[in-house]
């Protein structure tokens, strides 16, 4: 089927699935191959995921869709993984075992940890050198939870055979060796979600290493994340076979700026995924938000600069529909929340605000808690699955909104990408709560495709920007329908609910 050297693959590990792509020099879709992972959920607010398990099943994937595709491990030029970001994996470098489960990016665990951390001028420091509030979002605190309440860890840590990493570097590590030299490496994307890596220096910061008791030793080299020099090259006898190059790392919602071509300052991007996750491209400079986003490194392309982002993270979209399903029973999959919303014109007055894992941006509130309210005995489940998909548009107004106050970039087009967009009334929510036009493209896969560009830029697979620009095809475009008015009476309805969610927990 394949000419030597003709071919892309993309590792896409997420937050409930793990995929790997393979697309040819067009950037069309050859062939992918998707496996689940369990949700492990001891109890209420803590989320986390088996890394052995998500190693196994990143195997499996890859040699699924090189069988299913007629390939070799030599037909690809290079490979590029993408993955949840924030998750967090501590194992031992000699046995290659974890010491405890990835805790993942949506565990609440850390609260006290980021509630003490913001009570004094650590906070500040934090927000200054890596641009991200103390949340328990990110993975330091993870670090630091893991090596205080898992016996022999910090004893190992500081002799440098406990090694972290998010899920990135546990995926390359394996990848190239594991316990046989397995190479430790990040990229900057994943790194800037630490709290642990200065913006400007892109290297760890041994203040910010301080703030949370985490040895040096245990951190991996901070690379490009599109590098000429192979991060590494996975192991003949190993189980992907062969000796392929991986030569681009990016974090998921980083590398579904790049699969959507977001490479000029001013454009900007929405992935709704398990959560939401809208980015603005800020170019070579680091703006600092004032309003709740996130300052954070879009990517670096071999010895170019790094290009940063505003980032509005949002917990819970996607899992909302999710939660209807498995929680509530109300619809048996995710594409019958759109039929299930399309039986009645509006919410009937009702509002969800899915804060199960607090706020993120631009509250950053760990204290939140999930809200339905305006119920009358009127309303029905159909109302309540137009409040979830209405959930999710409004919580990416509030980023927008934060966006354009940072910025002073007011968005004309949104481009989006990630499984809710096949719901066309979502879309259409989003239009009308945005007021602007929604456009999604005709690979709607962005996230895999970003990793597959960067890591075929590194190589000449793709020569440079235009190439990847060139690319890019329209699908579907959303006008909106809303008049001002009843935009505005929509979005104050929704601040409404969401102060309703506050001061639910104590984290003092």
């Amino acid at each position: 089927m394949a000419a030597s050297g003709d071919y892309i693959a993309a590792i896409d590990q997420g937050t409930t699935s793990t995929r790997c792509m393979i697309f040819d020099r067009s950037g069309a879709e050859v062939g992918r191959h998707q496996l689940t992972h369990e949700q492990i959920l001891p109890r209420a607010g803590w989320v986390e995921h088996n890394p052995v398990e998500i190693w196994e099943r990143t195997a499996a994937t890859v040699i699924s869709v090189l069988t299913s595709t007629d390939l070799q491990p030599h037909d690809l030029v290079a490979l590029g993984i993408t993955n949840q970001r924030e998750t967090t994996v501590v194992w031992n470098r000699r046995t290659g075992r974890p010491y405890y489960n990835a805790i993942v990016w949506q565990d609440t665990r850390t609260d006290r940890i980021a509630s003490a951390l913001d009570r004094d001028d650590r906070g500040q420091v934090i927000r200054r050198r890596a641009g991200l509030p103390p949340a328990t979002y990110f993975s330091a605190g993870k670090v630091q939870w893991i090596l205080e309440n898992v016996d022999g860890v910090r004893a190992d840590a500081e002799r440098g055979d406990a090694l972290f990493g998010t899920v990135d570097c546990w995926l390359l590590w394996n990848l190239t060796g594991g316990p046989r030299g397995g190479v430790h490496v990040t990229d900057v994307t994943n790194a800037s979600r630490t709290m642990l890596m200065d913006l400007e220096t892109l290297d760890w910061d041994d203040e910010l290493l301080g703030f949370f008791g985490i040895p040096r030793a245990m951190l991996p080299r901070i690379t490009a994340s599109s590098a000429a020099e192979p991060h590494g090259l996975t192991l003949p006898d190993g189980p992907v076979g062969g000796q392929i190059p991986v030569t681009g790392i990016l974090g998921d919602q980083q590398a579904a700026m790049v699969g959507q071509v977001c490479l000029r300052a001013g454009e900007a991007k929405n992935t709704y995924g398990t959560g939401n996750f809208l980015l603005l491209n800020t170019g070579e400079q680091i703006v600092r938000s004032e309003n709740g986003l996130l300052t954070t490194v879009c990517y670096q392309f071999g010895d170019a600069a790094p290009v940063y982002a505003l980032e509005g993270s949002i917990a819970v979209t996607g899992s909302a529909v999710q939660w209807l399903r498995d929680q509530l029973g109300i619809i048996s999959g995710a594409s019958q929340s759109e039929d299930l919303a399309r039986q009645v014109p509006d919410n009937g007055g009702v509002y969800f605000v899915p804060a199960f894992s607090g706020l993120f941006a631009p509250y950053w509130r760990s204290d939140a808690r999930g809200v339905i309210v305006g119920l009358s005995r009127f309303n029905t489940n159909a109302h309540l699955a137009r409040a979830t998909l209405e959930a999710i548009c409004y919580q990416s107004r509030d980023v927008v909104d934060a966006m354009a106050a940072d910025s002073g970039v007011h968005l004309e087009v949104l481009k989006v990408d990630g499984g809710i967009t096949a719901n066309a009334l979502c879309m259409q929510i989003q239009a009308d709560v945005l007021g602007v036009e929604v456009v999604k493209p005709v690979i709607a896969e962005t996230t895999a495709l970003g990793a597959a560009y960067a890591a075929g830029l590194a190589v000449g697979f793709w020569r440079d920007a235009d190439d990847l620009r060139a690319q890019w095809r329209e699908d579907t475009r959303w006008q909106p329908h809303w008049d001002d008015e009843q935009r505005a009476a929509g979005y104050a309805g929704w601040r409404k609910a969401v102060q309703r969610t506050l001061d639910w927990v104590d984290v003092s």
